[in-house]
Formats: structure tokens, C-alpha cells, sequence
């Protein structure tokens, strides 16, 4: 059973994180688009592992195709995601923050803003949703359970549009995971790098707690 309007979950970036949303979608019986900078016949592989309902494509193709795009590249290539594919849909955001890798952005460092926030202001036409951001990629697919399950895991959400997130949280359900709403893309620091809630195995109080207790620098 998919999730209501989506039928094909594309990805901006096919490495450790995007490489496995595309298993878990194409797991949970969703046709799959998969692409990366370097070009398609590099995801050969990956997509024969996926199956059938997979294939590989260039990141604008990708991002016209997708009902739903996970946008998974490092932050400082954000500006190179297409904009235009992408006005009008979900577009979740799994990036964060890391200076060395990065380099210094002031409205980062300053806490002006959030990773989140810059790709929003960069596709001003879709609605963007911070999640997948919290966890080890290689546990997307082992730590997952079905709904009710005690301690199942929870992931966090942020986003600016209540039915983009709606959406969204059903999709993680859809995954294995519980959804914990942590606010606006304003709010979504809370879960970045650094915080009491980024990387621990949380169940969906833990994670809450976790939240709570971030403090924001800069």
C-alpha cells in the first residue's frame, strides 16, 4: 500500500542516504527514479538491485518524474538542484550542516537561518520538509517496524506546509517509522548536527525530549 498521490519517489543524489530511500521505496512498491552528478550509467548497479520499477536518470529528469523528490546532496551544492522540476511538490530534505566539508555560511553560522530554510528559499514554489536527516544511512533499512511496535523508532520532521508534512509522516509510517513533528523549517536546528537528538535510536517520547532539550548556537 502506498501513500495516497505518490507513485513514483524520486532521488537528487543516489549516495548513502539516497541510495537508501530508493531501497526503501522501491520495497514498499513505489517506482523509483534515481539520480546523482555523475551520471546515470554510474547507478547501473544500484537500479538492477532495485528492480523493475527503477531506473536512472539526470537530476531534472529526475525531479520532473518524482511525485515526491528527496533532495540528498551535500549543502553547499544545494544551488545546484533544479528548480523548476521541483515547483509544486514535496521535496524532503535530508542535508545538513557541515562546516569542514561545507565551508563557513554566515546565516548558518549565526543561526539566521536553517539548511532547510536555504533550500526552501531556493525552490520558493515547492514544499520542502526536513527529515531523514537524524539517522545512520545503513539504518533506514534495518530499523524499521510496523506501526504500534513498542520503542519503534521515530524520525523527526520539520516543514512550512501542514499537508506536505502530513504527507510526509505517512510515508515514514509507510517505512517503519514514527513521525515526530518538530515544527516550522525555522525550528528544524533542533534536529541538526550536534543536538541531544541527532544519531540516538529514539522512540518517539525519547525523541520529543530530545528536542526539547537542544540549544541553538551561534
Amino acid at each position: 500500500m502506498t501513500v495516497q498521490n505518490i507513485e513514483t519517489i524520486a532521488t537528487v543524489g543516489a549516495g548513502l542516504i539516497g541510495s537508501q530511500v530508493a531501497r526503501l521505496a522501491a520495497r514498499a512498491g513505489y517506482k523509483v527514479v534515481v539520480s546523482n552528478s555523475r551520471g546515470p550509467e554510474t547507478l547501473a548497479d544500484l537500479v538492477e538491485e532495485l528492480g523493475p520499477d527503477a531506473r536512472a536518470a539526470t537530476a531534472a529528469e529526475a525531479a520532473a518524474a518524482g511525485d515526491l523528490v528527496v533532495v540528498t546532496v551535500p549543502l553547499h551544492r544545494y544551488r545546484e538542484v533544479p528548480v523548476e522540476p521541483l515547483a509544486g511538490k514535496i521535496v524532503i530534505d535530508t542535508n545538513n550542516y557541515y562546516p569542514q566539508r561545507d565551508g563557513q555560511i554566515d546565516e548558518l553560522d549565526s543561526g539566521r537561518d536553517t539548511s532547510a530554510g536555504l533550500l526552501q528559499k531556493h525552490l520558493p514554489e515547492s514544499h520542502v520538509v526536513k527529515g531523514f536527516n537524524h539517522i545512520r544511512a545503513a539504518e533506514l533499512t534495518t530499523d524499521g517496524s510496523p506501526a504500534g511496535t513498542p520503542g519503534r523508532r521515530a524520525l523527526a520532521i520539520a516543514g512550512d506546509d501542514e499537508a506536505a508534512k502530513a504527507t510526509v509522516s505517512a510515508l515514514f509510517d509507510e517505512f517503519g517509522f514514527d513521525a515526530v513533528d518538530l515544527g516550522s523549517l525555522a525550528d528544524s536546528w533542533r534536529i541538526q548536527p550536534g543536538t541531544p537528538g541527532y544519531g540516538p535510536r529514539d522512540d518517539a517520547d525519547q525523541l520529543r525530549t530530545h528536542l526539547d532539550e537542544a540549544v541553538r548556537e551561534g
